[in-house]
């Protein structure tokens, strides 16, 4: 399981022109799930998205996690991000999950979460999302639940 993770200062993501989730301060998860992937990898990638310290303390320091800053998360779905450039021009997404089992740990992923007490707003899975982001630092991490990075 892949994230690229944002500390926003909002965020929307919007299907046919309707907006489906919106946040104001907080981070947006975009998630990758690998065909490998298990339970085991949502357990992993939800306590370690609720633990980031990645919010600014009184002395301005990023020193808080999300749930000590009390921000929002909006996950999207994203299963470009096993995308396998190293050969040709056009990515290859073997590595990625099938979309039943993609959805389910996507699921999971944001029940975890919203059982730590953190709000979340999601996306439409498998649907043609338009997501905008106001990256706030900016801060962008990488987070893998194979520790590849």
């Amino acid at each position: 399981m892949r994230a690229v993770i944002q500390r926003v200062t909002e965020a929307s993501v919007s299907v046919d022109g309707n907006v489906v989730g919106s946040i104001g301060p907080g981070m947006v998860v975009l998630l990758g799930v690998e065909k490998d992937d298990s339970e085991k990898d949502v357990a992993y990638m939800a306590e370690k998205v609720s633990g980031l310290r990645i919010f600014d303390d009184s002395s301005g320091r990023m020193n808080l996690s999300i749930e000590d800053a009390g921000g929002e998360i909006l996950a999207i779905s994203q299963f470009t991000l096993y995308g396998n450039c190293r050969k040709g021009r056009r990515p290859s997404y073997t590595r990625a999950a099938g979309g039943d089992l993609a959805e389910r740990l996507y699921e999971l992923f944001i029940s975890k979460l919203t059982e730590r007490g953190i709000p979340v707003k999601s996306g439409v899975f498998g649907a043609h999302m338009d997501v905008h982001i106001a990256n706030c630092g900016p801060v962008t991490l990488l987070v893998d639940s194979s520790r590849d990075f």
